[in-house]
């Protein structure tokens, strides 16, 4: 099977790496030339194509990774009768963009990395993330068949129309991208702040280290729904604003616990444990080994560097119930504990 990948940066060199890895003879193409040599190089493509037009001649699949506005002026050029797809983060212009195809599906795989670029590319970049397909106008065999598709790259398919999808990358992923930025604009001035920067605020600004060249273009593209999720956003925080002033302890509490029980239902239930990291090689190695002797279920890992080098926190994430074997592996391998 042949698949064409027009755009070789992070998310299309990642899937084309995915594809390579299944067996599909991937023929590339962008209009950066070194980002396509750099995919040619890791071996994410084989050939690469002297034009869009041509990585889409006889092509069984094409997976168009370009920014939203490349991918709308493609698809109005596009003929073809293969399977088309791509993974813009706004879908309603595109998969209008698309409705002349026979067989286009829209896509979107909710994954990535602060980095950009193919050398940031990942075969394993998809795994376990969600990988919307939108049915709007599209056959349910070509559904089911990138379903199949995605899902052996490690995603998980969800289906929606395009409308549902842009209604809740707005609130999941573009709004968050605005937070992170007006937060770190609200430490200009405030150098003393910067120093006392930890973890909860690395970890809420992280998005702004997003390439801003794509990002405020999917922003733009989906200013509707961008708009009307911060005005929801600017009531919510007034609300805050008001129990503040009106100095309600009760009110706060209450939307504070409530807040809590949402951010639980979005993950299963896990235990944090903490290990004081010295400045010192091996450090990591002998975690690794207390992560092998314990067999716990690792969730999520975090490394808190210390500011001016001298070590760090490394936060394991696993299930309740097994923290207590992990906590005795660490301290058989020598570590300190913070919980």
């Amino acid at each position: 099977m042949r698949a064409a990948v027009i755009g070789t940066g992070l998310i299309g060199t990642s899937t084309a790496l995915g594809l390579s890895d299944l067996g599909w003879d991937v023929v590339g193409w962008d209009p950066d030339h070194v980002a396509l040599e750099e995919a040619l190089e890791m071996g994410a493509v084989r050939v690469v194509a002297s034009s869009a037009e041509q990585a889409s001649d006889r092509a069984d699949l094409v997976v168009l990774a370009g920014p939203p506005a490349a991918i709308v002026d493609h698809l109005a050029l596009l003929r073809t009768d293969a399977l088309v797809t791509d993974v813009a983060g706004v879908k309603r212009p595109v998969v209008a963009a698309g409705a002349h195809l026979d067989r286009f599906v829209g896509g979107h795989p909710m994954a990535g990395r602060e980095h950009a670029g193919p050398g940031a590319a990942s075969a394993g970049l998809f795994r376990g993330s969600a990988w919307v397909l939108c049915d709007d106008g599209a056959h349910p065999a070509d559904i089911a068949e990138l379903s199949d598709l995605v899902s052996s790259l490690g995603a998980r398919p969800v289906v929606m129309s395009a409308e549902r999808h842009d209604r809740a990358v707005a609130v999941i992923s573009h709004l968050p991208q605005l937070l992170a930025a007006a937060l770190i604009e609200s430490l200009e001035g405030e150098p003393e702040a910067m120093d006392l920067a930890s973890g909860s605020f690395r970890d809420l600004t992280r998005v702004a280290l997003s390439e801003p060249g794509w990002s405020s273009e999917v922003l733009l593209e989906n200013r509707t729904e961008v708009e009307r999720a911060l005005g929801e956003l600017v009531t919510s925080l007034g609300g805050w604003s008001l129990d503040l002033s009106a100095e309600e302890p009760a009110a706060v509490f209450q939307r504070l616990e409530r807040a809590r029980d949402g951010r639980r239902r979005l993950a299963p239930p896990i235990v944090l444990v903490e290990v004081l990291l010295r400045d010192e090689p091996g450090e990591l190695a002998a975690v690794g080994r207390a992560l092998a002797t314990s067999r716990v279920d690792v969730r999520d890992l975090q490394l808190r560097h210390a500011p001016h080098g001298g070590g760090g926190v490394l936060a394991v994430s696993v299930r309740p119930g097994e923290a207590g074997a992990l906590r005795r592996a660490l301290f058989d391998e020598g570590f300190s504990l913070v919980n």
